[in-house]
């Protein structure tokens, strides 16, 4: 999946602090009432699908609301090197073929990218994606050789396919894993080292991909092919996974329009590639209108009240820009609109006119001049419509849930349920904020407006709890908070990870590379984590995504199942000067999160590919690991591992640890509120709005947050121009998922609280029976199936009420 939230905190529901104690009965019901469809493959952001009948575009998984600043690893596990950021350790020469056949690989030997190519790497013959040398001049004949060599593939399989497993999807995963691979390493990059050239190549390439997806996903021998193998005697005989692959493939064949006629598949064709344009056309403005801002400050008065970290940054950026004598001390420094700049404003700027010009400048990115996605959003809404009608659909939420387990019923009563319940906390947080800073003698304090609410949301939190989210940045540095997540997993799962860089290919010198192994020492996994912010080439917020996926079919040996790979990318602060990157709580949240997604791919024991990992799991329960892993953040021992000083090594005091965990729900009726806005929206978007009508999409935004907003957003706010969940990611009348999962997030970890956290035998059973299930199933069982598996019964919303502070009041 791509992108995840935009502009909140990490990724679980916030509640207020009442509710009924209906609410719980009422939650139940709609979960239960919901059985869990089967599902096309999920991914983390934004790529095409792997699934045999790929959509347009791929969905990556992208984890917390924009803008979804987190972190990235960079510590030292292994006794080989020693290191205190990724960006100034050595590196080792990198060779195209770069670990045995025993191990995994990207295809095997039946597949691989052998054909002539004047050194195209896009073509040789690879273990790990040479993104080291991948430039924007091999896109267009390396694509179009590819796709040229799985054409011919296609045709001669339609001519012989068998409704048997040996015949029919073997050699069908292996023509869309090489096309998955491929082009997934080169938008990778495109995602994380734009550049003009790069863009032209990719779009001129795309249409005659997305023409190829087509061509596969209406391919009437495949979809004929599977239909038999539903309807033969042998069906019963298939095991879960197998089936799974089957009954998806159909009905994903259907919602690529098999079913249509020529007239009507032309068109739905069109629909197609027209989408794609467009969703590659909007983030492609959301990243160079975030990047056209630059506010240039020289006088220290100014900038007043900005940590130093955030003074250290300013004054990079500034030196990159040309100032090569600017200090962190006597500036100048230079704000954008890149995550750990804004955040730093918003949060701690005493000087309210640039948190107003900030402030504005963000919510209305890519909405007017040449970068404005207004027009974009209209056409995307527009024929989104227009294939859900060519598909026998009443409008394009029904399509998207045709494939997750809720109804768009379900969703808006479960979505209507949580706003009710923090609707009053929110009202209560804003007249908390009023009467603080009447206590504080504010100016602003009756006047109030959207640019004053993170600042002084601050400065009551630091009042309340004594809590200062800067002064706890120097415990987390990012070595100790990796290495305490990897010893998290360690216990909980078995395996350990050990830095292996040089052994892959990568993108960038701050880009680290690991290698997950299990108890007996034994690989089963690797991914790369790219950290840091870098807004001239790389797209905001915090993903996870697969490089490959295990799969028995693409053994390299014809014995052991080629291995999975994942990346992780985030974009916090970098070091400044020699300090390590020293992590907000929010971003040690956000990394435990992207590394839950990242572990339910890796962790994978399913070898059918099409259903390893996060492949085919239902969009709205993929959640499950990601929100899961986040509760350890305030797991005491785990945090304490975390929380060490980057220069005394001193520990956490206890005290703040204690107030971290009052903190927890501080304003949960206004951030739950929020989220709801942007799930809100994007429903009534996709299944109630007329494109073209009376109302705008604005004014459908303005509606919504009338019921989802205690304060009013302002007339000219245009936050849907950037919202890249649903216009260019996988969360198009999806957006509510992130609700959705936490039901099951939320009990999956009372699971560990009913054994007793600090009872660590009993832990560590949990955690294997965790492993075993939600980790290692994949898409091959449906989530239903795969949660009752491993809780014993099917999910309450107890936990999660409780979690949220909510059971007592309500009792």
């Amino acid at each position: 999946m791509k992108y995840r939230r935009i502009g909140s905190p990490p990724s679980r529901i916030l509640y207020g602090s009442t509710t009924t104690s209906s609410l719980i009965l009422t939650l139940l019901l709609i979960l239960m009432a919901t059985r869990f469809s089967l599902s096309r493959s999920a991914h983390f952001c934004l790529r095409p699908t792997s699934s045999f009948f790929p959509s347009s575009t791929k969905n990556l998984l992208q984890c917390r609301s924009c803008p979804l600043w987190s972190s990235s690893f960079s510590l030292c596990l292994h006794t080989f090197r020693k290191s205190t950021s990724p960006g100034n350790r050595p590196r080792k020469s990198i060779t195209v073929r770069s670990f045995s056949p025993s191990s995994a690989s990207i295809s095997d030997h039946p597949s691989k990218m052998s054909m002539a190519s004047d050194d195209n790497p896009l073509l040789k013959d690879f273990d790990f994606p040479p993104f080291d040398v991948i430039e924007a001049k091999h896109v267009r004949p390396g694509i179009r050789a590819l796709l040229k060599k799985i054409d011919e593939e296609l045709s001669a399989l339609e001519m012989t396919v068998e409704p048997t497993w040996p015949k029919l999807v073997e050699p069908l995963e292996k023509i869309i894993d090489r096309l998955t691979v491929v082009w997934g390493a080169v938008n990778h990059l495109k995602s994380v080292k734009d550049n003009p050239e790069l863009r032209s190549a990719l779009e001129e390439v795309q249409p005659e991909k997305v023409a190829f997806q087509l061509k596969l996903g209406q391919s009437k021998p495949i979809y004929n092919a599977f239909k038999a193998i539903r309807e033969s005697p042998e069906w019963d005989s298939l095991n879960d996974a197998r089936k799974r692959i089957v009954e998806s493939q159909i009905k994903e064949a259907v919602l690529s329009g098999i079913a249509l006629e020529d007239d009507k598949r032309e068109q739905f064709n069109k629909i197609e590639q027209d989408l794609a344009k467009l969703s590659q056309k909007f983030e492609e403005n959301v990243l160079d209108s975030t990047k056209k801002f630059e506010k240039l400050i020289t006088d220290k008065k100014d900038i007043e009240g900005l940590p130093a970290t955030s003074l250290g940054l300013a004054a990079q950026t500034a030196v990159s820009k040309g100032h090569e004598n600017a200090t962190a001390e006597d500036g100048p420094w230079i704000i954008t609109l890149d995550a750990p700049s804004y955040m730093s404003v918003m949060q701690h700027a005493k000087n309210r006119t640039l948190r107003e010009e900030v402030y504005r400048a963000y919510i209305n990115r890519a909405s007017s001049g040449d970068l404005d996605n207004t027009e974009i959003i209209n056409q995307i809404l527009k024929l989104r419509l227009e294939k859900a009608k060519l598909l026998g659909y009443n409008n394009y939420a029904e399509v998207s849930m045709a494939m997750k387990m809720a109804t768009v019923g379900k969703a808006e009563e479960l979505l209507e349920k949580l706003r009710s319940a923090s609707w009053d906390p929110a009202v209560k947080d804003l007249e908390d904020l009023k009467d603080f800073c009447k206590s504080q003698g504010s100016p602003e304090a009756d006047d109030l407006n959207h640019w004053d609410i993170t600042f002084w949301s601050e400065r009551l939190r630091e009042s309340k709890y004594e809590l200062n989210e800067e002064e706890l940045r120097p415990y987390f540095s990012l070595p100790r908070v990796m290495d305490g997540l990897f010893n998290l997993v360690k216990m909980l799962f078995d395996i350990n990870v050990e830095p292996v860089d040089g052994l892959a290919p990568v993108w960038n010198n701050d880009v680290r590379f690991y290698r997950v192994n299990d108890s007996s020492g034994s690989p089963i996994a690797y991914f790369y984590f790219d950290p840091y912010s870098r807004p001239s080439e790389k797209r905001g917020g915090a993903w996870m995504d697969e490089v490959v996926s295990r799969s028995r079919v693409l053994s390299r040996d014809g014995s052991n199942a080629r291995l999975p790979v994942a990346h992780m990318v985030c974009n916090q602060m970098p070091p400044v000067g020699d300090k390590p990157s020293l992590m907000t709580f929010r971003e040690v949240e956000t990394v435990f999160h992207e590394f839950g997604h990242a572990l339910q791919h890796m962790l994978t024991k399913q070898d059918e590919g099409l259903v390893a990992g996060i492949r085919g799991v239902e969009w709205d329960a993929v959640e499950l690991p990601s929100q899961f892993m986040e509760n350890w953040c305030y797991h005491r021992d785990t945090l304490m591992g975390i929380a060490k000083h980057h220069e005394t090594g001193e520990t956490l005091p206890e005290g703040i640890y204690k107030k971290l965990l009052a903190a927890k729900t501080f304003r949960a009726g206004t951030l739950s509120l929020r989220q709801l806005r942007f799930a809100t929206v994007d429903l009534e978007l996709h299944a109630k709005y007329v494109p073209g009508g009376s109302e705008s999409i604005y004014c459908v935004d303005r509606r919504v947050s009338k019921k989802t907003q205690v304060l009013p957003p302002l007339p000219d706010d245009k936050f849907l121009a950037s919202f890249s969940h649903i216009f260019a990611g996988g969360y198009a009348a999806g957006y509510y998922s992130y609700k959705w999962a936490e039901v099951l997030s939320a009990d999956a970890f009372s699971a560990f609280e009913d054994v007793g956290l600090e009872n660590e035998k009993a832990v560590k059973e949990t955690g294997q029976r965790f492993r075993e299930t939600v980790l290692a199933l994949g898409g091959g069982k449906a989530p239903l199936e795969v949660f009752v598996q491993f809780r014993g019964r099917e999910p309450s919303p107890e936990p999660l009420l409780r979690h949220n502070g909510l059971l007592t009041s309500s009792a």
